[in-house]
């Protein structure tokens, strides 16, 4: 018998794939948990390589900060070393989609830990990368520095200021995990076949890449582009959403309410103010599109979620726009590996069933 199943049955909402103890999303109330601590509390006293220690411990490692520094500063060195053979598969290719072919040639190493050279090889990648595309040969990583540090460093080309660093740490964390997301659900599935952990991430990262998941702070910016002023919100926000346009940066498939993640992003940005970023317009901007947005459908009106900030912060790092996914999967490698080893660990193969709606054989 062919049964047809609800719009929410078939995307899979509220249907648990796995136990696990790195994250936890509510969000009817709002709320992030990321390895026992609200994602305002963790961002405010951890900084990339803490939060990370604590994903992989929950993951059945035993680490310290100053063991994940130490692991990833080396990881970052062999994952420069590596560049020759990683970047020449990436040639006309885009930054987003030459960062794939390139972390797709990643492999293990004799009694490393695969976890590190993956964390470690992705802002090496991603430096490469953008400098290559400015015409620029890319910068050796500093071991000794921190992950966020060094990340800007090769970035930019540029000693960088502390400030900037504890903003993209910031953001490193808060995005570091974020419950059974799409990329993450796409990781853990790859993992419980037993493929390695470079295939499972690789997978991880491909599914970042679509619009609908880690797609859309980039157009954030088109939006407020295209706004160009003060006195032109009112009249566009309105022109557009009688279009039946989507704002960007707003609504979320999870959360009911704000995002608790954007307003950790916007207090990192407030700290970079002189650094370019418009905060009280873009600040005018959120405020008239969810007025707007309650107005237009008060029963469940769409609040900011991570990706408004996450534009506005990452533009004021000077990161290129055409690099905001490969540097989400910068900090998001944290958990996709930390999932991984869980699945593998705690889980089983993941076969979910499908119910068929095609034509039966006659007789």
């Amino acid at each position: 018998m062919n049964i047809h199943l609800t719009k929410s049955q078939i995307g899979l909402d509220g249907v648990p794939a796995a136990e696990t103890v790195l994250s936890h999303v509510d969000g009817e109330r709002g709320e992030l948990i990321i390895a026992g601590e609200h994602v305002g509390n963790l961002a405010a006293k951890l900084n990339f390589e803490g939060v990370t220690a604590r994903l992989w411990n929950g993951a059945s490692k035993s680490l310290s900060e100053a063991n994940v520094r130490a692991s990833l500063g080396a990881a970052r060195e062999r994952a420069f070393a590596r560049l020759p053979d990683l970047l020449p598969a990436t040639r006309g290719m885009s930054i987003v989609d030459g960062f794939r072919a390139a972390i797709a040639g990643l492999r293990g190493e004799n009694r490393l830990e695969h976890e590190a050279t993956i964390v470690g090889a992705f802002p090496v990648i991603a430096g490469a990368l953008v400098r290559r595309a400015r015409g620029s040969d890319p910068i050796a990583p500093d071991p000794n520095a921190g992950h966020a540090a060094d990340t800007l460093r090769m970035l930019l080309g540029r000693k960088v200021e502390p400030r900037e660093v504890t903003a993209l740490d910031a953001y490193l964390v808060t995005v570091c995990d974020h419950g059974m997301n799409a990329s993450t659900f796409t990781t853990r599935v790859v993992a419980s076949t037993q493929a390695d952990l470079f295939a499972a991430v690789t997978a991880g990262y491909c599914a970042l890449t679509g619009p609908l998941h880690g797609g859309a702070p980039e157009p954030v910016l088109e939006m407020l582009d295209a706004i160009g002023s003060r006195e032109r919100i009112k009249p566009w926000v309105d022109a557009a959403l009688a279009r039946g346009d989507r704002m960007m940066g707003f609504g979320h498939r999870v959360y009911r309410v704000r995002d608790p993640r954007a307003d950790v992003l916007k207090t990192a940005i407030e700290a970079l103010a002189s650094n370019g970023a418009d905060l009280p317009f873009a600040g005018e901007v959120e405020a008239y599109i969810r007025a707007a947005l309650r107005k237009k459908n008060p029963e469940r009106p769409l609040e900011t979620n991570v990706e408004f900030f996450t534009a506005i912060l990452l533009d004021a790092l000077a990161i290129p726009r055409q690099a905001f996914t490969p540097i989400f999967a910068t900090a998001r490698a944290a958990g996709w590996t930390a999932h991984a080893l869980e699945q593998r660990r705690t889980g089983r193969l993941i076969r979910p069933s499908s119910s068929y709606v095609g034509a039966m054989p006659k007789g």
